[in-house]
């Protein structure tokens, strides 16, 4: 089944794809629009399977109500308001996340690193503002297209961070009045671009490491009957061991009712001192 849908998926995409095209929906216009219904028919089957499988349960996950979201903009009439959604009927793609493990978990990672990452976020609006503002004070009057207000400097440093034409397109000009600019320009691009880059990549690769050593919950769940028939099959022997030990009369009990008259007879007798 996971197979199919995949499938499903992937033929989906190329179609959606192919309906950008011109030429494409000139020449197979019709069976590329076949394709897509057809395609929408098994995501529909597969929610409604899951639907009465799960009832309430389908909800739980996010998984599902992601699913159930995509394959919903699918039906909206392509006519009218609601047209534009029709645009977003390209997110079943997106689909595969939760039909891949793989996939689901590297989402899965940067989801759980969204609260370590606001730490880095928050360090890094903070340096990008006081950047900008220095910027804007140093560079404003000469250059007012890269640094002529607050706006404009953030998204000149951000292309300077991102290393796109920072030197020619930027730096270069800036020095050519400003000769001393790149004892702005050059700590800017190590600390934004090495350091605080480095660790949204640090965060996430750490995240991902720790869900790889947690156990799959499939297998989990798999083998999880097992372990308590397991167990269920160890406390019945256990208890019949306790239980027998129990019935079973110990050494001490075991002595006859003659061999106990005999040796109080035997202590009430005077010691025997042998004849002459």
């Amino acid at each position: 089944m996971q197979g199919v849908i995949i499938g499903l998926i992937l033929l989906n995409a190329v179609v959606l794809g192919l309906e950008t095209s011109a030429r494409a929906m000139a020449t197979a216009g019709p069976v590329l629009v076949l394709l897509d219904k057809i395609c929408l028919a098994g995501f529909l089957v597969e929610i409604t399977v899951k639907l009465l499988a799960y009832r309430g349960r389908f909800w739980r996950s996010g998984w599902n109500i992601f699913d159930f979201a995509v394959v919903a903009v699918a039906l909206v009439p392509g006519a009218g308001p609601w047209a534009v959604l029709r645009s977003l009927r390209v997110f079943r793609i997106f689909r595969l996340f939760t039909v891949v493990p793989q996939l689901r978990k590297v989402v899965a990672a940067f989801l759980h690193s969204i609260p370590g990452l606001a730490g880095v976020v928050a360090v890094m609006g903070i340096f990008f503002y006081t950047s900008g503002v220095l910027a804007t004070e140093l560079f404003g009057e000469s250059f007012p297209q890269w640094f002529g207000t607050l706006g404009d400097s953030l998204f000149s440093l951000f292309q300077v961070m991102t290393l796109e034409s920072w030197s020619m397109g930027i730096v270069r000009p800036v020095m050519e009045v400003h000769p001393w600019a790149w004892a702005f320009f050059v700590p800017f691009i190590v600390i934004a671009t090495f350091t605080i880059l480095n660790l949204f990549i640090g965060i996430i690769v750490s995240t991902m490491q720790e869900l790889a050593t947690l156990p799959d919950p499939r297998f989990v769940d798999r083998e999880l009957p097992e372990i308590l028939d397991r167990m269920e099959t160890d406390l019945r022997v256990l208890r019949a061991r306790m239980e027998a030990e129990v019935r079973e009369p110990g050494p001490a009990d075991k002595a006859t009712p003659e061999e106990g008259e005999g040796k109080d007879a035997g202590e009430g007798d005077p010691p025997d001192r042998g004849h002459p």
